[in-house]
């Protein structure tokens, strides 16, 4: 079998076809979201709001209501108390998080186990690409058009915040708003996220694709676009070695994604470690 019949033979079914495309979206928003998460240092933020959306996908279904919006008022809700617990209170951003995330993610697992659905739970934990509808597609192209649009009109304000919050306030920007605004698309794009590598991985489409294109590039308008090219590269190529190989799509998404940064972190050109153990081999004792 050639190469060109490998990559057509799954564009023939319809379910493959969509699995791509909301793969291929997934990755692109996720990807310029994760630049400005890697850079503020909000990896656990994401895995946090990831998690705490189990609840409201539950009650969703409870209700009759499309998951993601259920998902998507959890991770608001997520969001908030988080910044409630430490705003107010002496506990520290981190531990607010882990406490909040841990516990709406077991409150999740609660109503899974007493609530009465034909839903899987695996599905909603790790995803089910190959299952999405036709309308699941043009539910997760509206959100992330919504969210690809807003990082895009207020990019500027956003790297400014993200490099000094304290010159954005000079300038008259509100740094708690911007934050607030970044963590509103973190909950969004998290919902995204859900269709294609379900609650526990969705984190890693947030995160690996910002650090690996910040391995590459000390610029971060390049890293806007080295982030989402190899993101949808990698998450395109996950779907077909799923496909091929009758293996799980989210996870073997995630894989090639680690996968690619492990390769980056090693042989990066300027600061992969290979590169660093030669420069120290040549610097004279």
């Amino acid at each position: 079998m050639s190469l060109v019949d490998l990559i057509l033979e799954p564009l023939q079914y319809d379910f493959m076809v969509r699995a791509l495309l909301v793969t291929a979206i997934a990755a692109v928003v996720g990807a310029v979201l994760s630049c400005w998460l890697v850079l503020i240092g909000w990896s656990l933020m994401g895995d946090a709001v990831s998690h705490a959306v189990l609840p409201g996908i539950v009650l969703a279904y409870v209700f009759g209501l499309p998951f993601a919006i259920g998902a998507l008022v959890f991770g608001l809700v997520a969001v908030g108390l988080i910044g409630a617990v430490s705003g107010t209170s002496r506990v520290k951003e981190d531990a607010a998080i882990g406490i909040v995330f841990t516990t709406l993610f077991a409150l999740g697992l609660v109503l899974v186990s007493v609530v009465p659905s034909q839903v899987d739970l695996s599905h909603i934990l790790f995803g089910n690409i190959l299952g999405v509808s036709a309308s699941d597609v043009v539910q997760v192209g509206v959100l992330a058009a919504i969210a690809l649009a807003v990082l895009v009109i207020k990019r500027r304000d956003l790297v400014l915040y993200a490099f000094d919050p304290l010159h954005a306030r000079a300038l008259g920007l509100s740094p708690r708003r911007l934050a607030t605004l970044l963590l509103v698309l973190l909950a969004v794009v998290a919902v995204v996220g859900l269709q294609v590598v379900g609650v526990v991985l969705v984190v890693a489409l947030l995160i690996i694709p910002g650090a690996t294109a910040h391995l590459l590039t000390d610029r971060f308008s390049r890293m806007l676009l080295i982030a989402p090219v190899m993101s949808s590269l990698c998450s395109v190529a996950g779907i077909y070695l799923s496909y091929w190989l009758n293996a799980s799509s989210g996870g073997l998404v995630v894989v090639v994604q680690g996968v690619v940064f492990a390769l980056v972190y090693l042989l990066s050109p300027r600061h992969g470690l290979v590169r660093r153990w030669r420069r120290t081999r040549t610097v004279p004792v």
